[in-house]
């Protein structure tokens, strides 16, 4: 009898979910790719006026709809209009990111004395994925639906060799639109050999409106005692540092712009914020990472996660040479990005949190970007 009020409330809080509108999903094509693979764009929209653009070229979320403090819903993700764009020259907007997010050094790791060796398109290093990462591949989709929300499945395995990476992968990656303005992306993985693999969704986001100017006053709170030390590669030192006395402390809230100039050896080698923080774990599952906030509009963004650490980019490489939507031009930190991920080139460090799959194993990975206003 004891368990009784938690079922009533579990069934009373699914009845509201229910009686306050359902989460749709239109679909519509998007093109064809250079080899004809035809590609479509899926429409996930709530009653809150909250909604979701997302091609099944890359798993992009092309655009993301979500209302400010007067109600008026705005485009709060960089991207383009066309698929074209995206296959053309696409810094990796709004993306599914792997089979690894970020950076392995000189684009080798070694897996029981077999060194693999992956594309190197950063440098000397590997970055999200290689050359042709599944941010460059056409899912399979399939729509889902569930209590308060609604979806799409995409599906897509990497075979053994792709890329240099060992193992058939065969990757899921969810992405629901909530009734309560949450974009929630969940990732699943499995593999028939041991492999490494760090996926991530990779939007640039602009709180103030996509192609509205620079991020420089939205304010950034990240919980985390620790980040990820870089050389000039953005390849990890080694040891992790004490944000405390840094420009990385964001335990309290900062303007991106308060300390961004700042005379800091990290700050330089990353041309400003491209670094992951490690976040601080309290053991209950789903951890609130970061929390950005962009007063004029009021909007809200919080990120939760299941994973180690939150990459956070500034945009520092944006240059003005990608048209976005709406013939807007992106310009020097005109967006960040916040990555829920392990840590970059993992595979070559042992003491950070493991990267490796066996067979057997299942890949899981949960993040949600929560909005709300203030």
């Amino acid at each position: 009898m004891a368990n009784i009020p938690h079922l009533f409330f579990a069934f009373l809080a699914t009845l509201l979910l229910s009686n306050c509108g359902t989460v749709k999903i239109t679909k519509a094509p998007f093109g064809k790719t250079s080899d004809g693979q035809a590609v479509d764009i899926y429409t996930l929209s709530n009653p809150g006026g909250m909604e979701a653009k997302i091609t099944n070229y890359g798993g992009i979320v092309t655009q993301l709809h979500v209302p400010d403090n007067k109600g008026k819903p705005g485009d709060v993700v960089l991207g383009y209009d066309k698929l074209a764009s995206y296959i053309e020259a696409s810094p990796y907007f709004g993306c599914i990111t792997g089979r690894y997010a970020n950076r392995i050094a000189k684009g080798r790791f070694t897996i029981e004395g077999t060194e693999y060796k992956l594309a190197t398109n950063n440098g000397d290093n590997h970055l999200h994925g290689g050359d042709v990462g599944l941010d460059k591949k056409v899912w399979t989709v399939k729509e889902v639906q569930g209590v308060g929300r609604a979806g799409i499945e995409l599906s897509y395995t990497s075979p053994d060799g792709e890329e240099g990476y060992p193992g058939n992968l065969n990757c899921k990656v969810t992405y629901w639109l909530t009734v309560q303005n949450e974009l929630e992306i969940q990732y699943e993985a499995t593999t028939d050999k041991a492999t490494h693999i760090n996926l991530t969704h990779h939007s640039y986001f602009n709180l103030a409106g996509a192609g509205s100017g620079d991020i420089l006053n939205h304010e950034v709170e990240i919980l985390a005692d620790k980040f990820v030390p870089t050389d000039a590669g953005n390849i990890p030192l080694g040891d992790l540092a004490s944000v405390k006395g840094t420009p990385f402390d964001f335990l309290t809230p900062h303007t991106v712009g308060e300390r961004i100039g700042q005379e800091d050896q990290q700050l330089k080698v990353g041309k400003g914020y491209d670094h992951n923080w490690v976040i601080n774990p309290t053991g209950k599952g789903l951890e609130l990472a970061a929390r950005v906030t962009e007063k004029n509009s009021g909007r809200v963004m919080e990120v939760l996660t299941d994973q180690p650490g939150i990459q956070f980019y500034t945009g520092n490489f944006l240059d003005g040479s990608n048209v976005g939507k709406g013939g807007k031009i992106y310009k020097h930190r005109n967006a960040f990005c916040l990555e829920t991920q392990k840590f970059p080139d993992s595979p070559n460090n042992p003491s950070y949190p493991s990267s490796l799959l066996e067979p057997g194993q299942t890949y899981r990975h949960m993040c949600v970007y929560r909005f709300t206003t203030k």
